[in-house]
């Protein structure tokens, strides 16, 4: 399978993620010999660090170019077992995670509701998942809000990604599937350029589902459009005396299974 999100230079964008996934796997605290899922991989950031920890790893994805890249990662250190899959269906058994991580992948999924069963079916009841996703207001989501007018609809049943990232919102979609949040940190990745139009020629290249709309909007004279307005978001959110610098806040959130050990109790409004 390739997605969109194979059309575009993401690699490089993943590169800048990594201090993401850094922090994702030092909050699950993974211990040598548990089996560790990363939902939604990517090119491996997190798998790759799991793996460092000596942790059984899978690693799943739905874009074979993206699991192609994660492979070429893989060293005799870090052994990851690469799968083809949705998060909304994942190729793993029932219980087989100790820790279940996702950063900047899960959210993604169409099906949020299907996603959120997943992420519960495959965690074992004394296992704890940790997720990392943009906040409704973080750069990332803004530039998403700017490019959607020039794209296609998203499909009539998926909610936004940052719904995610949005604190009461995970709550209540974690709740509703058995699991219970037990801690969340908002966290801001920096990420710096030389100028504003080199921000925008990154955005833009590391972004496969506008790439793909390239021909199309070129034919009707929007891609310049498309273009200025990246810049103009640049703009306003820039910060720094040097350069350009886009505050990208993320929601850090560890959940685990109602019930388990250590896990806050649920309560009525929590099911609802």
């Amino acid at each position: 399978m390739t997605t969109t999100w194979s059309l575009g230079e993401y690699p490089i964008m993943a590169q800048r993620l990594e201090p993401v996934a850094h922090a994702a796997v030092d909050v699950a605290d993974i211990a040598p010999g548990e089996n560790a899922l990363d939902v939604a991989t990517g090119t491996g950031n997190a798998a790759l660090l799991a793996a460092t920890r000596s942790a059984n790893v899978i690693g799943v994805d739905s874009d074979e170019g993206l699991l192609r890249v994660a492979l070429d990662r893989t060293t005799s250190r870090t052994p990851v077992r690469w799968q083809l899959g949705d998060a909304a269906a994942l190729p793993v058994d029932d219980d087989w995670a100790d820790v279940v991580l996702s950063t900047f992948g899960v959210m993604y999924a169409t099906d949020h509701d299907a996603a959120a069963r997943e992420l519960a079916r495959c965690t074992r009841a004394t296992g704890r998942i940790v997720l990392a996703s943009w906040t409704p207001d973080s750069f990332l989501p803004a530039f998403g809000r700017v490019v959607a007018p020039y794209l296609p609809p998203p499909p009539a049943a998926s909610s936004p990604p940052s719904r995610w990232g949005d604190e009461r919102a995970l709550q209540d979609l974690l709740h509703s599937v058995g699991l219970v949040v037990v801690e969340t940190r908002t966290m801001t990745l920096d990420m710096t350029f030389d100028d504003v139009a080199g921000a925008a020629d990154f955005l833009i290249r590391t972004a496969g589902h506008v790439l793909a709309e390239r021909s199309r909007l070129a034919r009707t004279g929007r891609w310049h459009e498309l273009r200025s307005d990246v810049e103009r978001l640049v703009r306003t959110e820039r910060h720094g005396t040097s350069g350009v610098h886009l505050d990208c806040d993320y929601l850090l959130t560890t959940a685990k299974v109602a019930g388990a050990p250590g896990a806050p109790e649920m309560s009525a409004t929590m099911i609802r």
